[in-house]
């Protein structure tokens, strides 16, 4: 295809694959977890990295990363003092984040809002060499870290007391899930933009959901609805010219809603069956 001659869509698509398999792995473990919204949180967190970046003169991305680790350490913290509300966590750095956001942003009026507006919508078609090196690297990182503690993520997943009682630093184990989700959401954001960053990573792992029950095969499923979902949706936003980041997220909640509803008729007909025999 025509496409597939420019460097940017090449760029484009390379990465695709990368975020494809990085989002279903942390999607995951961060529904499991009741962490949905977490990294909504992070994106919007994010922005005041960017924002306190652009005034201060340093690599938005840079101080974007110092930012994340500082919240995704404060998050699991506050999760701690508020056990039985862990949601509370998530609440409280969610409006932080964007109020100091647009407090830099007041702070600094004088191009700040050009700059964050890229931020806030990103382009995945405009993604530089460095960036798929670096998004690369997180992939390393994280599939590298899913294969060797999957079983012990598992145990913490379910049962933070069982993970406790077998010997597991669970807290050392949560801070370091934290700031994996939130580095990764970092460098993930100027690609596909603060506002859909957390569809991107969640809805793969909850589309892969409705479609089986074993752990396993969740995180199979959803790395092929990713690329299906990420391909589609590049390929579309290249083919009527719309906004990558958005158009893929379409794709994604349409595979929702088609595979809700064919499951529904599943059910539907297998209980039907049920009923005859």
């Amino acid at each position: 295809m025509e496409m597939f001659f420019y460097g940017f869509m090449q760029r484009a698509f390379q990465s695709s694959f990368l975020i494809a398999v990085i989002a279903p792995i942390l999607g995951l473990f961060l529904i499991l977890r009741r962490q949905s919204l977490m990294a909504d949180t992070l994106s919007h967190i994010s922005l005041a990295g960017i924002a306190l970046g652009l005034l201060l003169n340093i690599n938005p991305t840079l101080m974007t990363l110092v930012v994340v680790v500082i919240a995704a350490v404060s998050i699991d913290y506050i999760r701690i003092l508020y056990k039985s509300y862990s949601e509370i966590s998530i609440a409280i750095l969610m409006s932080a984040g964007m109020a100091i956001a647009l407090v830099l942003m007041s702070l600094n009026e004088g191009g700040t809002n050009t700059s964050i507006q890229q931020y806030l919508f990103g382009s995945i078609v405009t993604i530089n060499l460095s960036q798929v090196h670096l998004l690369f690297f997180l992939f390393l990182l994280v599939v590298g870290l899913f294969l060797v503690f999957r079983k012990p993520m598992y145990v913490l997943t379910f049962d933070e007391d069982t993970a406790y009682t077998a010997g597991l630093p669970v807290k050392l184990m949560s801070i370091i899930f934290n700031v994996i989700t939130g580095v990764t959401i970092a460098v993930i954001m100027p690609i596909v933009g603060a506002l859909l960053v957390s569809a991107i990573i969640i809805l793969p792992a909850a589309i892969a959901m409705r479609l089986s029950k074993s752990f396993n095969l969740v995180i199979l499923i959803g790395i092929i609805v990713g690329l299906v979902g990420m391909f589609t949706g590049l390929t579309a936003s290249y083919q009527f010219g719309t906004p990558p980041g958005a158009t893929i997220t379409l794709v994604f909640i349409v595979i929702f809603i088609v595979t809700t509803i064919v499951k529904k008729l599943v059910n539907q007909l297998r209980y039907k069956k049920n009923q005859h025999i």
